[in-house]
């Protein structure tokens, strides 16, 4: 696809703040597990955390194209911080632009877009992952010492950003003999009493980003934290899954261009049999391949987005996006490590921690079983 002069610009200005700020600091952010707290903050500055946002909203007011080149720029230099940016964007702000009421948007959406605060969403339970039907988050409404008010009860698994966000779209069910239509969306600041940090996930990889189980106990918020309507969660939750495969579709050709352009640096210089290991066709064709992968993964993606641009149906080619780019990135990646031989296993280069970012991408935001299942049920 061709890129118009507007996107090239956009791509270009996130790629040099990347070289600079984060690729440097990727590797010692993985080993000691830190969030990069300062550098979102640049990553603000340009209009990262909204980007699909409108200018009235105090977003960038670009597209969801834009979202996908953003969102591999920020992967190819550290994977955990494109996680970040990828949930605030989608799914958070996509709900809120298309269900927040003006006052929510205000007070929620405005400062989200502007990187004041930072989202999660909470959908998943310790039992709970891609069958959202099966929920058991409370939330009960009752009037309280500050009025109209709901209790929510329950526990979240493998939230992005729990910890470390300000704002989280909690799904819980208001009313249990309704079934998936009994499923409801509010607004929960980090900071209310009763949301509780469980726990922090030790992990394979993404060291930089918290994922929390996240318990609610007896957490109060006013009613006005209500999304939409009770009973419209599950298709507000449904909602943000297009943008939110496309980011992470995203992430995965980011990773898996990184963990590229490291083997191809690497072949040149490496002497082999008295010449660069590049000039062997065993390791060309490796290369070949590899190239050939990640660009077909980002028509993929581009074609998915425009389509979600142009205000067309695209879960299927979202999720063909997704599936195809995170299956992808692991096969490249791992063919990257081959490439540098037993450097490759060491945590000396990059490669080593690319590919264990990037398998989390076969499993959030729905796993590749389930873009399979939705890809079958289009076809």
């Amino acid at each position: 696809m061709h890129l118009s002069e507007d996107h090239r610009a956009v791509q270009d200005a996130v790629r040099a703040y990347v070289r600079d700020r984060i690729t440097p600091n990727a590797a010692a952010w993985d080993r000691e597990c830190h969030f990069p707290r300062e550098e979102l903050r640049g990553l603000a500055e340009l209009g990262c955390y909204g980007i699909a946002v409108p200018t009235e909203w105090d977003g960038a007011g670009l597209d969801y194209l834009s979202v996908s080149l953003i969102l591999e720029e920020i992967a190819a230099g550290c994977g955990a911080t494109s996680t970040i940016i990828s949930v605030t964007n989608c799914p958070v702000n996509t709900i809120m632009m298309a269900f927040a009421n003006d006052a929510q948007k205000e007070r929620f959406l405005k400062p989200l877009a502007r990187g004041e605060l930072l989202g999660a969403f909470c959908l998943t339970e310790p039992h709970v992952g891609s069958e959202a039907g099966g929920l058991r988050t409370t939330a009960r409404r009752e009037t309280g010492q500050h009025g109209d008010e709901y209790v929510l009860n329950g526990v979240k698994q493998f939230i992005t950003s729990g910890k470390n966000g300000d704002i989280a779209i909690v799904m819980a069910v208001t009313d249990k003999a309704a079934g998936k239509k009994g499923i409801s969306a509010f607004l929960v600041p980090t900071n209310t009493p009763g949301y509780v940090v469980a726990r922090i996930e030790q992990k394979m990889g993404q060291h930089a980003s918290d994922t929390a189980q996240i318990l609610f106990e007896n957490c109060r918020i006013p009613a006005a934290n209500l999304i939409g309507e009770e009973g419209q969660g599950l298709k507000i939750a449904l909602s943000g899954l297009e943008g939110g495969r496309i980011g992470i579709a995203s992430q995965a050709v980011g990773m898996a261009r990184a963990a590229f352009e490291a083997a191809v640096h690497y072949a040149k210089e490496r002497v082999a049999f008295a010449k660069p290991i590049f000039e062997h066709q065993a390791i060309q064709f490796k290369l070949a391949d590899m190239a050939t992968q990640i660009e077909a993964a980002r028509q993929l993606i581009h074609h998915a987005a425009s389509l979600k641009d142009a205000g067309q149906p695209c879960l299927k080619e979202a999720a063909m996006a997704k599936l195809f780019a995170s299956e992808m990135a692991e096969r490249v990646c791992s063919a990257a490590i081959q490439v540098f031989g037993g450097y490759g296993y060491t945590t000396d280069f990059p490669v080593e921690r690319i590919y264990r970012d990037v398998r989390v991408c076969q499993i959030y935001e729905g796993t590749s079983e389930v873009q399979k299942i939705l890809i079958g049920r289009a076809i």
